[in-house]
């Protein structure tokens, strides 16, 4: 049986402590933060990206360079058979294709593999524990890798923004929509599905976008992912948060009272998104338990 390795980047919000324990590789992503090079978990900590953005510093996202993704394969191959690569979803960032691109050349084809299964953050996340539960099971990476593929829509993320003031920085939305948004406090609720970062609804309270949240949520897993009752054993429930783990904890409370029975895992947003989304934003998502 071939020996596989797993690699993502920080944009699946795995932790070095967890990345440790499963020995899985992580490619830290890098940003520009007036005019500094910084690397996402190496010289860059959640706390100290948001003091930077709420100080008002310009931010911007990039992707690892090709060496430094050959560098880590050509490390890897040294003691492993094939590699798993999981980079966050190809429609968020170009990373996933310029490892599909590389995989191609000589020293690499056949050995990595590139999955293109649409995720980031805690979903993302959820895939690396399923490749790891599919290792498990004696697959080969190729046959991994379409197995992923083919489940990529298994899941679900819904985020409620706190601000509107980093999508206009990001020019997702125009000045004069962000200066009424803000006048009339309306919080946008985003979706994450697939490939794309769309708009989904929006509220005017935290209580009510909470509400909108997890009403969507409660209809995924009733009509996609095979009921709510008895469905503890069928999906994993997710809360994200970009510097608001107090209102993530109270989510969890909110959220066991419509799930009861189910574990609930709280993480931070990956800094990608928190680029565009800013501080105070709020998620919740699912993931359906295909290889559990």
């Amino acid at each position: 049986m071939s020996k596989i390795a797993i690699v993502t980047d920080s944009n699946s919000g795995i932790t070095k402590e967890e990345a440790d324990r499963l020995g899985i590789f992580v490619i830290p992503m890098p940003f520009m933060i007036d005019d500094e090079h910084f690397y996402e978990g190496v010289n860059l900590t959640q706390e100290e990206f948001y003091e930077k953005q709420t100080g008002g510093a310009v931010i911007s996202t990039s992707q690892p360079s090709p060496e430094e993704v050959c560098r880590l394969w050509d490390q890897i191959l040294l003691n492993y058979d094939e590699i798993l690569h999981l980079p966050m979803s190809s429609g968020l960032s170009g990373a996933c294709q310029t490892a599909m691109m590389l995989a191609q050349d000589a020293p690499y084809e056949g050995k990595v593999f590139v999955v293109n299964n649409q995720r980031i953050s805690v979903t993302l996340h959820q895939s690396l524990l399923d490749a790891k539960i599919l290792i498990g099971k004696g697959f080969d990476a190729k046959t991994i890798r379409e197995k992923l593929e083919e489940d990529k829509f298994s899941c679900t993320i819904y985020i409620m923004l706190d601000t509107l003031e980093y999508l206009k920085k990001g020019g997702r939305i125009t000045p004069a929509a962000a200066a009424i948004g803000t006048l009339l406090k309306i919080k946008p609720i985003l979706q994450i599905q697939g490939e794309k970062l769309d708009a989904f609804s929006k509220a005017r309270t935290l209580s009510q976008g909470k509400s909108v949240m997890l009403g969507a949520l409660k209809n995924d897993i009733e009509t996609r992912f095979g009921g709510v009752v008895p469905a503890p054993g069928k999906v994993w429930l997710k809360i994200a948060h970009t510097a608001n783990e107090e209102a993530a904890l109270q989510l969890k409370e909110e959220m066991l009272e419509i799930f009861p029975g189910y574990e609930v895992e709280i993480a931070p947003l990956p800094l990608s998104i928190a680029c565009h989304v800013g501080p105070g934003a709020l998620g919740v998502g699912c993931c359906q338990k295909t290889f559990a």
